[in-house]
């Protein structure tokens, strides 16, 4: 069962549109969807809010601790409700997979993403389940002037916005996605994922 779905992503108007902050789009879109408002806690470094998703009671949570320290927030909250790493959902940006794509697995590494790393490290363990947005990757830029690609860094790539297109994809992703949770959150992994990854 998953009791704390984590939306990853950079707090702030200055970062609201970007690609990083897919995973607060995640939880801003599920919590408007169950008519809740996320609210700031201190002790939990973070916003957060209660819903009923298939009779079971979900605390969602966007940390306020930026993308590199997200552990803290994460962590913070699981001590106090007691919620092992087995039973929290993070969704993040994903660079290899393109906008519109929706992946969701249980561990497994970082891919270098540095949110997952911090908790990783503050939970002690890897078991927790991730929902992996994609955004695509700089170096599937279309070809520009001179036919070569732009060089763009990574991290310049997700802390901007995607296009009109992009977005609209990630944001279907993400509808996709949340349709699933009802069988997630039951524990039913298996057809949750079979109809989020046939559903493209």
């Amino acid at each position: 069962m998953i009791q704390l779905i984590v939306g990853l992503g950079n707090p702030g108007n200055k970062h609201e549109g970007d690609r990083h902050n897919a995973g607060f789009w995640f939880v801003s879109a599920l919590a408007k969807q169950h008519k809740q408002t996320l609210v700031s806690e201190k002790r939990f470094q973070g916003q957060i809010a209660k819903i009923k998703i298939a009779t079971h009671e979900v605390w969602l949570l966007q940390p306020e601790t930026f993308m590199n320290l997200s552990g803290e927030s994460v962590a913070a909250v699981c001590r106090f409700r007691k919620i092992p790493p087995q039973e929290v959902l993070v969704i993040h940006d994903e660079l290899d997979l393109k906008p519109g794509i929706a992946r969701l697995k249980q561990g497994g590494g970082t891919g270098g993403h540095n949110g997952l790393k911090d908790i990783q490290a503050q939970l002690g363990n890897p078991q927790f389940w991730r929902l992996r947005l994609g955004i695509g990757h700089p170096r599937d830029i279309e070809l520009v002037k001179n036919g070569e690609k732009p060089v763009m860094d990574v991290a310049d790539f997700v802390l901007k916005r995607p296009t009109a297109s992009e977005e609209e994809k990630i944001h279907r992703a993400i509808e996709r996605s949340i349709a699933i949770l009802p069988k997630l959150v039951l524990g039913d992994a298996q057809n949750a994922m079979q109809e989020l990854h046939q559903d493209e």
